[in-house]
C-alpha cells in the first residue's frame, strides 16, 4: 500500500532538481558497504545557484491537510512508523521530528517515503552521525565535497538532520530524472555503482519494511 496523501507544502520543484552525489553506503551494523567510486561533478553557475537554494535550511512547516481523512491517514502512518523506529530512536519526540522531516523532504522531492526510509536504513541504519570510510556523512551519507559547492565548505552541516535529508532526497530525485524514471539505475547512480544489483536490491528490500499496511 502506498503512503497516504501528504501534508500540503509550498515548495519549488525546480529547487529540488540539482545534481548532487551521495556518499558511500553504510548498511546494517556489522555488514559491509557496497560502495562504488564517487565523482565530483563540476557545476555551472545556474546549477550552483539552484543547489544553494535547494539545500537552504528552513524548518519544515506544520503539516496542513485538505481534509480530516488525510490528516488521520498521516497520523496513522506516523504512529505505525514511530513504532517500527522505536528500537533505533527511543524518544518519541525525536522519532516524530525525524519522521515528519523525512516525510516533508520526500514529498518535496516527489519521492516515495518508504523508499527514502529504506535508503536511510541501508546507508546509515538511522545513525545521524554515521561516517563512511570515504568520509560520507549523516543519515543519507552525503559526501563533504558538496559543501564546497555551497561556498563555505562547512561539512559539519551534513550532520544537521534536515540538511542531510534534503541533500539526499534532492540527489535521488536528480538521478531518477536522469534515468527517465528507472529507479534501479537511479539508485545505482546514488551509490556510485550504476548497473550493479546489490545496492538497489538492498534498498528495495528495506523499503518493504517501511511500507504502510492496510487497516483491518
Amino acid at each position: 500500500m502506498t503512503p497516504p496523501p501528504g501534508p500540503t507544502y509550498t515548495v519549488s520543484r525546480r529547487a529540488c532538481l540539482v545534481p548532487l552525489v551521495a556518499g558511500l553506503g553504510l548498511f546494517a551494523v556489522g555488514e559491509p558497504a557496497w560502495a562504488g567510486g564517487q565523482i565530483e561533478e563540476p557545476l555551472i553557475d545556474s546549477v550552483r545557484s539552484a543547489l544553494s537554494s535547494a539545500v537552504r535550511n528552513a524548518a519544515p512547516p506544520i503539516p496542513e491537510f485538505s481534509n480530516t481523512e488525510s490528516r488521520l491517514q498521516y497520523l496513522r502512518w506516523l504512529g505505525a512508523m514511530g513504532e517500527r523506529l522505536k528500537k533505533r530512536k527511543s524518544d518519541w519526540e525525536t522519532r516524530k521530528e525525524f519522521l515528519q522531516t523525512v516525510w516533508y523532504e520526500s514529498k518535496r522531492a516527489g519521492l516515495d517515503v518508504s523508499l527514502v526510509l529504506g535508503l536511510i536504513q541501508v546507508e546509515s541504519n538511522f545513525r545521524k552521525f554515521a561516517v563512511s570510510v570515504a568520509g560520507a556523512r549523516g543519515y543519507m551519507q552525503v559526501m563533504p565535497f558538496w559543501t564546497r559547492a555551497l561556498g563555505d565548505g562547512d561539512a559539519g552541516k551534513l550532520f544537521h538532520m534536515q540538511t542531510n535529508l534534503r541533500f539526499g532526497c534532492v540527489i535521488l530525485r536528480h538521478y531518477l530524472d536522469r534515468e527517465n524514471g528507472d529507479l534501479f539505475m537511479a539508485l545505482g547512480r546514488y551509490n556510485g555503482s550504476r548497473g550493479k544489483p546489490q545496492y538497489p536490491d538492498a534498498v528495495f528490500a528495506n523499503k518493504r519494511l517501511w511500507e504502510s499496511v492496510p487497516a483491518k
